[in-house]
């Protein structure tokens, strides 16, 4: 792909076409619904998490719909289309202070590397619950059983705290949202329900 995020765009370059496929649009929803939820319950619902496990088994679930989708979905739904190298990621990084959209076709460098970052955390996260046993015969991992005490107590001390680093993530996503809409007048969220973005015919 052509890197001509840096040059001057205007109506004529552009065009408005379907990037997002509905499968993949859901799966976004849901996923930001079943994280929040299950954060949500960890820290703030009832001693019995049993709904907690159900969100987190259902996080676990849209992650493997996401790797499928992310090597036989469509075009830009494919890992390949956002893995970019470290040159790339730098020379985007470089410009992306700019006062003017992008108009990116699917994510940008940065955008790539983060949905890389942000999907890893989360399997490492909803993987490491099932190992947990927090010694109360209540909410024990399906997984527990078959590993060793030593073993459940770190996986429940690192269930503990992947959550704080979900959470951090899940904010500088929510930070970076606000930052393209307020300061580079562009908006992330309408194209990830419609599935249409604005981009360079060029690109």
């Amino acid at each position: 792909m052509k890197d001509t995020s840096t040059a001057p765009a205007d109506t004529e370059t552009l065009q408005t076409v379907r990037i997002w496929d509905p499968l993949l649009r859901l799966f976004k929803w849901a996923l930001t619904i079943s994280v929040i939820a299950a954060w949500g319950l960890g820290h703030f619902g009832p001693d019995q998490m049993t709904l907690h496990f159900w969100f987190g088994y259902a996080v676990l679930g849209l992650l493997a719909f996401r790797l499928l989708w992310g090597l036989w979905g469509p075009e830009h739904a494919r890992f390949s289309s956002f893995a970019y190298g470290p040159f790339s990621i730098l020379k985007y990084v470089l410009g992306m202070f700019r006062r003017k959209p992008s108009y990116w076709p699917g994510h940008n460098p940065v955008g790539g590397l983060f949905v890389f970052i942000l999907l890893g955390a989360l399997l490492l996260q909803a993987g490491s619950g099932l190992f947990v046993d927090p010694d109360d015969y209540i909410n024990v991992g399906p997984l527990a059983k078959y590993v060793g005490s030593e073993t459940t107590r770190a996986a429940l001390k690192f269930h503990i705290q992947m959550g704080w680093v979900v959470l951090g993530l899940v904010a500088l996503h929510v930070a970076a949202i606000a930052f393209y809409s307020k300061w580079k007048g562009e908006n992330l969220v309408t194209p990830m329900i419609t599935g249409k973005k604005t981009v360079r015919k060029d690109l």
